[in-house]
């Protein structure tokens, strides 16, 4: 049961691990694309392309949709970023209950967004977890987890990548040893529990932050919601940024797209403009010299 290419590898693992997979569970087909067609989503894509039996409700409430899951006849379900709540129904109705592939190490970041809130937090570490699911949101005791460390350069994208294909290689370790559930600790009481669902309106960058903040900023949420700033009647994305120790007003522009934050500066590396090619500093100057030194970003 899973969506995005983040369950992808997971999926590919359980097939060439030689399991059955009796049935895969996805978000139904959506609009993309210029031309607005329906497209499968990564996991329902993989499973046409392998003969796989492939289910996309909408909702799993309802008795016709819990008796065709209970019909299965499934020893196990494995939920990776399927996108919708398990009812308690669905939660039993396999032998051995449902798993799931959880892209931190719980009890931090419970919730939507676990990879990119650990990036923003500055969290040293990472990783996943494999846990058995109940009826709270990844509060479920815990079958296997492994940790993996956020460098200075580690962003949201890269970090995906790396936690999926972790996940994958857990879940046939988990399956091929079935490990005693361990219940979760409580969760940390600095509040950094719940991983939020990511809004758009995360992505501006207010330059009364810490610069560090704003870097993290930078590594998180890209590529969506993607981070930017407006000059000149246009929203600039940044795609990749530094941290420098010059200081000055906030906002104020101190030299080659180096911009003054509420504790140090931010130097803008990478940028794009609507509608055109991502393109490094020098470049984005040399063509739009309209963030000059001694100007402002407010």
């Amino acid at each position: 049961m899973g969506s995005p290419g983040f369950a992808v590898p997971a999926l590919m693992a359980l097939l060439e691990a030689g399991h059955d997979v009796c049935a895969v569970y996805s978000q139904p087909p959506r609009p993309a694309g210029r031309g607005h067609k329906e497209r499968p989503c990564p996991v329902h894509a993989l499973a046409m392309e392998k003969g796989l039996e492939a289910r996309t409700p909408e909702s799993l409430e309802g008795a016709a949709e819990r008796d065709v899951f209970a019909a299965v006849n499934a020893d196990i379900a494995v939920v990776a970023a399927y996108g919708l709540i398990l009812p308690k129904p669905f939660l039993e109705a396999p032998r051995l209950g449902c798993v799931n592939i959880h892209a931190s190490l719980l009890p931090r970041w419970r919730g939507a967004a676990p990879i990119q809130r650990a990036v923003l937090a500055g969290d040293a570490e990472t990783g996943v977890t494999i846990m058995q699911m109940d009826e709270g949101l990844d509060t479920g005791p815990m079958l296997l987890a492994e940790a993996m460390p956020i460098t200075p350069g580690t962003t949201a994208s890269s970090l995906h990548d790396a936690l999926s294909a972790m996940g994958a290689r857990l879940i046939v370790r988990v399956l091929e040893d079935t490990p005693s559930p361990t219940p979760q600790a409580p969760p940390p009481v600095d509040g950094g529990a719940y991983a939020k669902k990511l809004t758009r309106g995360e992505g501006r960058l207010d330059w009364s932050r810490p610069a560090r903040e704003l870097e993290r900023a930078v590594r998180a949420l890209n590529p969506w919601p993607g981070v930017w700033f407006e000059c000149e009647g246009e929203r600039i994305k940044v795609l990749a940024a530094e941290v420098s120790e010059s200081a000055g007003e906030p906002g104020a522009v101190l030299g080659d797209l180096t911009v003054a934050c509420g504790s140090g500066a931010l130097i803008l590396k990478r940028l794009q403009r609507p509608g055109k090619a991502p393109m490094d500093a020098k470049d984005f100057l040399r063509g739009h010299p309209f963030i000059q030194p001694g100007g402002s970003l407010n």
